[in-house]
């Protein structure tokens, strides 16, 4: 029986403290492991142990849910100087999922979500929908205009990993933001929990699972719907995706005739097994006592980068060798088929969004190829927020996972920059026709 998420939250910190790192790491899921080294481990517990003091106390243990399956757990430790939290992933098998050293103010409840300055909730309604068949029919929600008539719509695509339809993380909802943003503007939202977040187990048992049946399947139903709804333009219907979403959505594009145009917010270009080594080396560089730690984990994701890339590749491969523990046909599927190729194959307006500081999805490794691929189309529009994060969250400084930590909501440049090109941008019943590039109202 697997341990629950409370004790063994409790026996990862007093492996901690007895300097049993290597036991904290062979309690992460498999696909993880490579990720996670003894010497990382303990070089960040000691770190923190240098700068709070010697643990005095444990407080009461708080777990949350955040997923299907998945459990947070957040312990407060006590120390000498200063107190912090020790938060625990925990799967529904009872295996380690991340963990991390957050601030003191981390330990207490999850606030409930406010909306943001820009949205009215008086403006508009919102109606639960199913999109897809079974097994894999997932959940949605639709925020509708009130304002008469028929409205130009969006559907979002979420980024990787198991996210639910308002892209949750933490104590934050950048697409529920978003949504309840655009629909105060007088444009039709259309939001829907992931395959990977609605039947984790489906997802899990399938070992042919790939990058298009993550978003192909409920998007397209996503379109269909809005082109059915008598609320809806149907001839002003936009894809937007964020991070993974936004690499997929040329493809859910090229599966759905009716999309009118791409709104693409920090879309991954790179291949996403680089991006994985990339961003691991950026996090270790954040703090120059765990970067030597970490050096062996990031030559693992190495290794298991060239596999993607080379020839050995195979059906066959085992997904423990391989990134995020992600099937061979995730892979042999991504590497096939080039995003940015895709979206230059397409006669439609394209709106490309990037935040300055997003260490996941950068300018350079990323938005470069976007605009290298897309040159030269008067349809293609660029807007880059420096201060934002890979969540479009204004800040200042160096990024990491820290800032999505404390409650905040999206640019609101950022949501009326998308409502804007929307609704007073291109010809939508002409896809060929340019784009301008729009105003900004906030």
């Amino acid at each position: 029986m697997a341990p629950a998420p409370i004790a063994m939250s409790l026996a990862v910190l007093e492996m901690a403290r007895g300097g049993r790192f290597g036991e904290i790491r062979e309690l992460f899921a498999p696909q993880l492991r490579p990720m996670v080294t003894p010497e990382a481990l303990q070089v960040a517990w000691a770190a923190e142990l240098e700068r709070c003091g010697p643990l005095t106390a444990v407080g009461e243990p708080l777990s949350e849910p955040v997923g299907t399956g998945l459990v947070v757990v957040k312990v407060p430790v006590t120390c000498e100087r200063a107190a912090f939290t020790l938060l625990v992933s925990v799967t529904g098998a009872g295996l380690l999922a991340g963990i991390q050293l957050a601030p003191e103010g981390a330990a207490e409840p999850t606030a409930p979500w406010q909306p943001p300055p820009y949205a009215d909730p008086a403006t508009f309604d919102e109606e639960d929908v199913v999109l897809g068949s079974p097994p894999r029919a997932v959940p949605g929600t639709l925020s509708l205009p009130r304002r008469p008539g028929r409205h130009p719509a969006v559907v979002l695509l979420a980024g990787s990993g198991v996210l639910d339809r308002d892209e949750t993380i933490g104590r934050n909802k950048p697409f529920k933001d978003l949504a309840w943003g655009l629909a105060s503007g007088g444009v039709a939202v259309l939001r829907f929990d992931k395959v990977t977040f609605a039947h984790p187990a489906e997802v899990k048992g399938s070992a042919d699972f790939t990058l298009a049946d993550e978003y192909v399947p409920h998007a397209v139903a996503a379109v269909e719907l809005l082109g059915r709804h008598p609320g809806v333009d149907a001839g002003r219907i936009v894809l937007l995706g964020h991070s993974l979403g936004g690499t997929a959505a040329p493809r859910v594009a090229v599966a759905a005739p009716a999309v009118a145009g791409l709104v693409l917010l920090a879309a991954g270009a790179e291949p996403l097994q680089w991006s994985i080594v990339r961003q691991v080396r950026y996090l270790a560089s954040l703090d120059p006592a765990t970067a030597a730690a970490s050096q062996s984990a990031i030559e693992a994701l190495v290794e298991q980068a060239k596999l993607v890339d080379g020839p050995r590749l195979s059906a066959a491969t085992p997904p423990g060798e391989l990134p995020l523990g992600a099937p061979a046909s995730y892979w042999l599927d991504l590497r096939a088929v080039d995003p940015v190729a895709v979206a230059a194959s397409l006669d439609r307006p394209i709106l490309l969004l990037q935040g300055g500081r997003d260490y996941q999805v950068t300018v350079a490794d990323d938005l470069a190829r976007w605009q290298a691929g897309l040159a030269g189309r008067s349809d293609v529009s660029v807007r880059i927020y420096p201060a934002d994060s890979h969540l479009f969250f204004p800040g200042s400084g160096p990024s990491s996972p820290a800032e999505y930590e404390p409650v905040r909501h999206l640019d609101p440049a950022v949501v009326s920059d998308i409502a804007e090109w929307l609704t007073a941008g291109p010809a939508w019943s002409s896809p060929s026709a340019s784009t301008r590039r729009p105003t900004p109202t906030a």
